[in-house]
């Protein structure tokens, strides 16, 4: 028997909170339901992933999946999970972010206009734009008492004896503006379910509470937890920030391997909440692991699974690729085949020299590449002795002192990788 949307959440840990009957309501009949997405960036980061897996969820469950992007309230900011309030968005770039947001999640929902389920994508700016100041405090305000409001816990948090920030008039009135968006989804779409993480269920039983009074109806809510990392630092974070969707923000590399070195205890989280595989492949996969740790075979499938789903087939392969490559378990064609971004990533830290490009069209004496123009090694004389050791490779090949370099050994039409030995690198940037 199949699970149904419920069920599929609760065993794969996607569960935090549930109103009474939702799980009866949506067994009734298909039902639509929405989550929203604040465009504060042109690119959802893998923390929005989590949200974007519960759509797909709901829309294989037989359900219509409704995503939101948050042009109005995207200029407000919410404050829920926040100890400061956020910079206010200009026009232009909360226009920016919105198109780059609805384009990702093109990607990951089926919006075809034949199934009776197809996804919808809305954007709240469409019906808040004209609301002025007075029909919005008299069409919603007056259905919601600042008692009610004052109870969230997103704004007991801000308003606590211990908080020297407070809380302005625009963050406060952000859960009527969600609930608002809720009430015009329940009206216009027939939408009975929001759901989001955990820290919005204050604003989303705000929006329930907002349907019962204005129009008699009923609404329901869901909450998944917030993801955490068993070391205590933030999920989605790496010393260089955020680990974003958008592969021209986080290189498909980079993105593989964020997966790739997660812990085993985390790792056990990851492999259900962030792939479709069974709950049968999934325990088979645990099992294995706990016997082969060394073997990484969790963080292995769980790297391949979400990479092809937030990229591409070809670049996961391509990203494995570029692993491979600091192990020495890579040919020099795999090297040359790398974009200029991944090649970065891999080499990231290692000591660069800039050259002219100009030099490359005569050829550019190895001796030369390695220490006069390069500084990689301390003499021609040491140069010479690296050669005859035959330690010395260029893009992973290696090479002889009558060996020079032209524009035919360049990577990504920039690049040259020297290297010595097995883990002493150089490049070299032909600007």
């Amino acid at each position: 028997m199949k699970n149904t949307f419920v069920q599929e959440l609760r065993w794969r840990g996607m569960l935090h909170d549930i109103m009474p009957e939702t799980e009866s309501h949506l067994n009734e009949a298909p039902a639509a339901g929405y989550i929203g997405f604040d465009p504060t960036a042109d690119s959802l980061h893998i923390g929005s992933l989590v949200q974007i897996l519960i759509l797909m969820h709901f829309q294989r469950a037989g359900h219509q999946p409704i995503a939101l992007v948050g042009g109005a309230t995207g200029m407000i900011g919410d404050p829920s999970g926040k100890s400061n309030e956020r910079n206010l968005l200009d026009a232009e770039t909360l226009e920016k972010n919105v198109a780059g947001i609805k384009a990702q999640l093109g990607r990951f929902l089926d919006f075809s206009t034949d199934k009776k389920n197809a996804a919808l994508l809305v954007n709240n700016l469409d019906w808040m734009q004209d609301y002025s100041l007075i029909d919005f405090t008299r069409d919603v305000g007056k259905h919601i008492t600042v008692n009610y409001m004052m109870s969230k816990d997103s704004v007991k948090k801000r308003l606590g004896s211990d908080s020297k920030i407070g809380m302005s008039f625009t963050e406060f009135t952000y859960q009527l503006f969600q609930g608002n968006d809720f009430l015009h989804l329940y009206k216009n779409f027939n939408c009975t379910l929001q759901m989001g993480g955990s820290d919005q269920w204050g604003n989303i039983t705000t929006g329930t509470e907002l349907i019962r009074r204005k129009v008699s109806g009923k609404a329901y809510a869901i909450t998944c937890p917030l993801i955490t990392k068993a070391d205590g630092t933030k999920f989605g974070k790496t010393e260089g920030g955020n680990i974003w969707l958008d592969k021209a923000r986080t290189s498909p590399y980079k993105f593989y391997q964020y997966w790739l070195n997660a812990s085993d205890e985390d790792a056990e989280n990851y492999i259900k909440i962030f792939t479709f595989l069974s709950k049968n492949e999934i325990d088979e996969l645990i099992e294995a692991h706990k016997e082969a740790p060394h073997l990484r075979q969790l963080q292995k499938r769980i790297a391949e699974e979400v990479t092809v789903l937030v990229h591409s087939k070809e670049e996961l392969e391509m990203a494995q690729k570029a692993s491979q490559i600091l192990f020495g378990k890579s040919t020099a064609e795999d090297l040359i085949q790398l974009d200029e971004a991944t090649f970065l990533d891999v080499f990231e830290g290692v000591p660069q020299a800039k050259i002219r490009i100009e030099q490359l069209s005569e050829g550019l004496d190895i001796i030369s590449a390695l220490s006069s123009e390069s500084q990689f090694l301390k003499s021609n004389g040491e140069a010479r002795r690296a050669l005859k050791e035959n330690s010395i490779s260029i893009n992973k090949t290696k090479v002889t002192e009558d060996k020079k370099l032209t524009s035919d050994d360049l990577i990504s039409q920039r690049y040259i990788l020297l290297q010595r030995g097995k883990k002493s690198y150089f490049i070299l940037d032909f600007a």
